[in-house]
């Protein structure tokens, strides 16, 4: 792509590096900027470099959080003795955007997958199991991904809390809604079937 500007290219250089933005969104988004006044422009960048470099992670769940605890963690309108344990921050967004959990989280930073060299001592297992310790823990739900790598994190993590009071749970993994179920995996409909609900609760 041929510009007639360095810094134009330069700034459609930096927007392409952001994930699922190609050289041409990223053109359309620099030209829009140029439209804009300076001092929005300004205050564009700032916002986006006070963001990075003040962000901090919550010190009891690892959440992103602007001190060094999360306001979900800080919320005593919140259940504490429940904890959902989450791959990433996205999954704590997707869960309170459904507003049907009032207890906190615990953000791994990932899961456990030894391909991609991603091992336990890389994620905050430590910091949820002493969290477990030493809070008066209720239920531990699981909220990762239904595949072998978020198995063998909540098989690890389970292991490791063993000798802990605590109940363990995981959110519930069927058919979803609409789907047609010549088309769902054999794992899937499995599980749909092992974890059957009664008529009553299922329609409510």
């Amino acid at each position: 792509m041929q510009l007639p500007s360095t810094l134009l290219e330069n700034a459609v250089a930096q927007f392409s590096k952001l994930p699922g933005i190609g050289k041409k969104t990223a053109l359309r988004l620099v030209l829009h900027l140029l439209k804009q006044d300076i001092n929005d422009v300004a205050l564009f960048g700032d916002t986006i470099a006070k963001m990075r470099r003040d962000i901090q992670f919550c010190k009891r769940c690892n959440n992103v959080s602007d001190g060094e605890t999360c306001s979900i963690c800080a919320n005593k309108m919140r259940n504490q003795q429940i904890i959902c344990v989450v791959e990433n921050i996205r999954d704590v967004i997707a869960i309170e955007s459904t507003q049907q959990f009032n207890g906190t989280y615990h953000v791994l930073g990932g899961i456990i997958s030894p391909l991609d060299g991603i091992g336990p001592d890389q994620l905050s297992i430590e910091l949820l199991v002493n969290r477990i310790t030493h809070e008066q823990v209720d239920e531990l739900v699981f909220a990762l991904s239904p595949n072998i790598q978020g198995d063998t994190t909540i098989y690890f993590i389970q292991k490791r809390i063993a000798h802990l009071k605590c109940k363990v749970t995981t959110i519930a993994r069927g058919i979803a809604f609409g789907g047609e179920l010549e088309y769902a995996d054999e794992m899937t409909l499995a599980r749909s079937i092992a974890n059957r609900l009664p008529v009553q609760q299922y329609v409510q």
